[in-house]
Parts: structure tokens; C-alpha cells; sequence
């Protein structure tokens, strides 16, 4: 057998050491030992081959934007989207994009492959909208970006956003988008669920609503999205992103909300690094945690998927890129420091995110060629060391190589 790409002596995130054959963009053969000319060898030396990570909630219109026309002084969320709607009032598809690849640069080289980008639609112009589809044209051989038509300002709140939603649609954006707890009453983010998720169904798309994204125990707008995920036969295709409100939530009301939501197969992206950021901005001590209930939603079966959600942006002047510190985060703040659980959260970031997104990933025959050398013995150091992306591979080629940081000391120890 003459194969494009050997992987030899790769450990997988489930401890089997093996080889990996590709050939053009599929993996053809993993097992302990192949025999195969290779137009390339990698020898993995036991270091963790992994599939590419996945940002599920992120938001490239506004990345690398810091600064632009201010500084976010406050930190919060609030003064974030203001500041977001001076910047959108004067974007340009250019800008866009140029940030936008500038971005996914980065990203590849930290081995993200796929992304799920919010885009605003409350701009009438749509700048942002005609410059990540340029985007996604650009990168679509190396990533899958998917983009959630996103009115930022609210459904019904702000005037034309419903019908420039649509637009973003006809264009080409892929997801529903809403924000129901920023509408100006619970009725009408109510309403607007209820209108995502019957333009998704006449359309054949899926959801992902920023919902809940507040203190306020009382913002309920998941009990309605997986309500009218049943009504609608949306199973598996919605995802209610953030839902920090629920850490406020009573215990007695969660203890009903969770089996719906699983009933419903509404995934949750948390987003680990924002949300303990931009939330209990409004509390002095003890402050709450800003972060759903993710080991909860995990012993229910739910679905759920760590995201980045900002870089160097209106919300968040920091940010690397790198899907490894959203998951330390996560693991950190959701309080899962067990091996098996740290694990887990390896895989929010890996499997389970692309799970999310739609995509058929898998380190077996077959499947697409995508994957992740890293330094390091196992998804728990990974993360523990962040570790280096010795090789990235998109589709069967090497897309980024980094050499793994040595450094010369001169203690002087024995």
C-alpha cells in the first residue's frame, strides 16, 4: 500500500498507540503498525494525536478589533455592545476581512479547523456578512467556518433587524441566530424564539441563540428554545450558547429544566473565558460564578461544547486563539479535576464541539483526514501545559508545523 502521510507511534486521547495512514483527505488505515510507502513520515514518538480543535462560538467580525474607536473601560458586557455599535456603524467588508484572516492564521497554527462564528445583521449595510462570506470562500479548504446570522441588538428591538436576518440567509449565512434575553421584554424573546426556530425549520438550518446571557435567574428563554426545538423536530440541530443565568437559577427549577433540555437534544456552548469575565459584574462579595452548570448538563447527557467567543475585541482584550485555555478555564471554574473529567473537558473542545457544528470527525478509516500532533502524553497534560501544535493537518495536508520551545537553562543545579 502507497500512502500521501504516515503518522507513526501516535498516541490517542483514549491511550492506544497506533499509526495512521492517509491518503488524499481521508485516514485509510489506523492501527498498532503499518507497513506502507509514504510520501511523508511523521513520527509522532507517543505524542497525543488528536482531532483539530473547534471553536463553537466565536465572533470574527469584531476580532482583533481592540481599541477601535476605544477601550472597553467598564469591562462589561453592556459597555461592550455600545462600543460594538460604534465600531459597526463605520466597518467595511475590507476590515473584516483582513482581521478576519489575520485571525484564522492564528487559529490554524493552534490547530482550530473548524469555527462557528456569530455575525452581526443589524447593520442594514451587512458589511460583516459580505466579508466572512469572502472569508469562508478563502479558508474553506483548511477550515470549516460556519456563520450564525447574529442581531446583536435584539430581533425586535432594534427596527429591521428581523428582515436583515433573512437577508444574511438568502446570502448564505448557514445558522439562526438570536439573542432573546436582550429583546426589551421576556414576551418578546420569547417571540423571537419561537421565530428562530420556525424560519430554521422551513429552511432546513440549524439554531444557536445567545441565550440567557445574564445574572438574572429569571431569564428563562432555554425552557422556551428546547420547547420549541420539540415543536419544531429540531432535535439535535439547536444550541443555546452562554446561558450563565442558569449558575442563579433555583435548584429546584433546574432540577426540571435539564431533562428538557436533553429530551429537546439542545446543546450548550459555555464560553469559560467570557463568561467569568463579563459576568457578577454588578455583584461586590460573595460574587456568583458566570458560567452554566456544565458538569450537571454532562451527567444528563447534553451535548455541550466549550467556545472562545472573543479575541481582542470590544468584550475581551486578551485572547490567543488557543482552544486549550478555554478548556483550563473551563475545567477551573466548572470545578472538573478529576482525570476523568479533565479529560472531558478535552474533548469539549475537540470532539463534542464538532459534534455541535454537524461534522463527521473521527480518528478512524474513512473519515476525514484532520487532525493534531500536540507535545504531550495525554489530553490532561495537553491541557495542563498547553501543549505545542507540533503538526497541524487539514484534509490530509500539513497545513502549520511548530517546534516545541527548549529551554537553556543555567542554574547550575545537579
Amino acid at each position: 500500500m502507497a500512502v500521501d502521510l504516515l503518522i507513526q507511534g501516535g498516541t490517542l486521547p483514549d491511550g492506544r498507540v497506533v499509526d495512521i495512514a492517509i491518503a488524499g483527505e481521508k485516514i485509510v488505515e489506523v492501527a498498532p503498525k503499518i507497513t506502507a510507502e509514504a510520501g511523508e513520515v511523521i513520527e509522532a514518538g507517543g505524542r497525543l494525536v488528536s482531532l483539530p480543535f473547534v471553536d463553537p462560538h466565536f465572533h470574527m467580525d469584531a476580532t482583533l478589533s481592540y481599541g477601535t474607536p476605544r477601550i472597553n473601560k467598564s469591562g462589561t458586557l453592556l459597555e461592550g455592545i455600545g462600543l460594538w455599535g460604534e465600531l459597526r456603524a463605520v466597518l467595511t467588508p475590507d476590515e473584516v476581512v483582513a482581521r478576519a484572516l489575520e485571525y484564522c492564521n492564528i487559529a490554524v497554527s493552534k490547530g482550530i479547523l473548524a469555527i462557528r462564528s456569530h455575525v452581526d445583521v443589524t447593520d442594514p449595510r451587512l458589511a460583516g456578512v459580505e466579508g466572512l462570506l469572502e472569508v469562508r470562500e478563502k479558508v474553506k479548504d483548511v477550515i470549516d467556518l460556519q456563520l450564525v446570522a447574529f442581531p446583536q441588538d435584539g430581533w425586535y428591538r432594534s427596527p429591521g433587524a428581523e428582515e436583515n436576518l433573512i437577508r444574511a440567509l438568502d446570502m448564505g449565512v448557514d445558522v439562526v441566530g438570536g439573542i432573546p434575553h436582550f429583546e426589551r421584554t421576556m414576551t418578546d424573546g420569547a417571540a423571537s424564539v419561537r421565530a428562530a426556530c420556525e424560519l430554521a425549520a422551513d429552511r432546513g438550518l440549524m439554531v444557536d441563540l445567545h441565550c440567557d446571557e445574564s445574572d438574572d435567574p429569571m431569564s428563562r428563554h432555554i425552557e422556551t428554545l428546547a420547547a420549541e426545538t420539540l415543536r419544531c423536530g429540531l432535535q439535535g440541530r439547536v444550541a443555546g450558547s452562554h446561558l450563565t443565568s442558569m449558575h442563579s437559577m433555583d435548584n429546584y427549577y433546574v432540577a426540571k429544566l435539564l431533562p428538557l433540555i436533553a429530551e429537546a437534544g439542545v446543546s450548550a456552548i459555555p464560553n469559560p473565558l467570557i463568561n467569568i469575565t463579563l459576568q457578577g459584574r454588578m455583584e461586590s462579595y460573595p460574587k456568583r460564578r458566570g458560567m452554566t452548570r456544565v458538569p450537571e448538563m454532562l451527567e444528563q447527557g447534553i451535548r455541550v461544547g466549550f467556545g472562545q467567543d472573543c479575541m481582542m475585541d470590544p468584550w475581551y482584550p486578551l485572547g490567543t486563539a488557543d482552544m486549550l485555555d478555554v478548556a483550563f478555564m473551563g475545567l477551573h471554574v466548572a470545578q472538573m479535576t478529576s482525570p476523568a473529567q479533565m479529560a472531558r473537558c478535552f474533548g469539549l473542545v475537540t470532539q463534542s464541539s464538532a459534534g455541535i457544528l454537524g461534522l463527521d470527525w473521527g480518528i478512524e478509516a474513512g473519515k476525514v483526514a484532520s487532525l493534531v500532533l500536540l507535545d504531550a502524553q495525554s489530553p490532561v497534560e495537553a491541557i495542563r501545559t498547553r501543549a505545542t501544535r507540533l503538526a497541524v493537518i487539514s484534509r490530509g495536508k500539513v497545513v502549520s508545523r511548530t517546534r516545541a520551545p527548549k529551554p537553556e537553562l543555567a542554574t547550575g543545579w545537579a
